[in-house]
């Protein structure tokens, strides 16, 4: 049995499924088919498995005592997310295969090499417990970078930038006031010369004022406007929100490291959002499905020496995010 953790960030990063493989051009769509497209279940075993070892890493093995929200155990959950994921994928090489997007012989070359890579750091339990072959692997990957292609090519030209003033990140200091009057006198203190912010709030409430970072659309409006006027060392007069009245102290007015981390996250969103638009229509019309019977055959039963963890995080070494 094992676990969870990074499927929402591969599901988004690549628009629910970065996945593909070598689609020729004319692949029929689902309901032309007589049989869904499915993967085997040892390609199937791949995905489950490297998850199921990832998430008891992170967790150890307590996270399958675990149930989320509704119910289930953290198993469950994440089989459902795998073939979740897995349906994706797929559909992700059909819309591949209709919009004419290859590898090209250098990346196939580069798939086969990552594929043989991985398959050969495999102990041959792991390859028993999976019944996978050099081969499956090489699908696996394929599928996976067609599908972050198809991302690229489907978003390219597309007006994604994001402007340095609304990545922005600064760092503030907040002392929060139930009352006015409190908050006034605090203010009062803080204006008189050599005045400490930590110390005179400390002194007043009994509590150090919270340090944090913020970017903009993080906090109510009327904190944002005052902490993003300030410049650094500077602090703000009373600002009254719903859940009370705070004073800003301004520590950093521009974090370039976090800024450009959050400058990368948001147009990450972006890029995401307009796949979507692309790729919700085409899934909704295209939909992949694996039947239950086979599904069923995919399990984390036993395998207690299976420890293999790495196949998304060898692409990434190959491929780069």
């Amino acid at each position: 049995m094992k676990r969870k953790g990074r499927w929402k960030a591969l599901l988004a990063a690549a628009a629910v499924a970065l996945m593909a493989g070598g689609c020729q051009k004319g692949v029929p769509s689902v309901s032309e088919t007589q049989e869904p497209v499915i993967y085997t279940r040892p390609q199937m075993m791949v995905i489950a498995v490297t998850e199921r070892n990832r998430y008891e890493q992170i967790y150890t093995d307590e996270i399958w005592n675990a149930t989320v929200e509704d119910g289930r155990t953290f198993e469950e959950y994440l089989l459902s997310e795998v073939r979740i994921f897995l349906e994706n994928m797929k559909t992700m090489t059909l819309l591949a295969g209709e919009r004419e997007i290859t590898l090209s012989t250098g990346e196939q070359d580069r798939v086969r090499r990552l594929a043989r890579n991985y398959y050969s750091e495999l102990s041959r339990e792991e390859i028993e417990y999976m019944g996978i072959s050099e081969e499956d692997v090489v699908v696996l990957y394929e599928d996976y970078h067609i599908a972050n292609k198809v991302v690229e090519k489907l978003t390219e030209g597309l007006d994604l930038e994001v402007s340095d003033s609304e990545a922005k990140v600064i760092t503030i200091r907040t002392a929060k006031f139930q009352d006015r009057g409190t908050a006034d006198t605090a203010y009062g203190r803080l204006l008189e010369e050599g005045s400490d912010f930590s110390a005179v709030i400390r002194e007043l409430t009994g509590e150090s004022p919270e340090e944090r970072s913020i970017g903009r659309g993080e906090e109510g409006p009327a904190l944002e406007e005052a902490a993003f006027s300030l410049a650094a060392g500077q602090i703000s007069s009373v600002v009254e929100q719903d859940d009370g009245f705070y004073l800003i102290q301004c520590v950093s007015d521009y974090d370039m490291d976090a800024t450009r981390e959050r400058k990368a996250q948001i147009y990450k969103e972006r890029k995401n959002w307009a796949f979507q638009q692309i790729y919700g229509q085409f899934q909704a019309e295209h939909k992949v499905t694996i039947p239950d019977e086979v599904w069923a055959e995919v399990t984390f039963e036993s395998g207690e020496n299976v420890e293999t963890s790495d196949f998304f995080l060898l692409y990434q070494k190959e491929f780069g995010n």
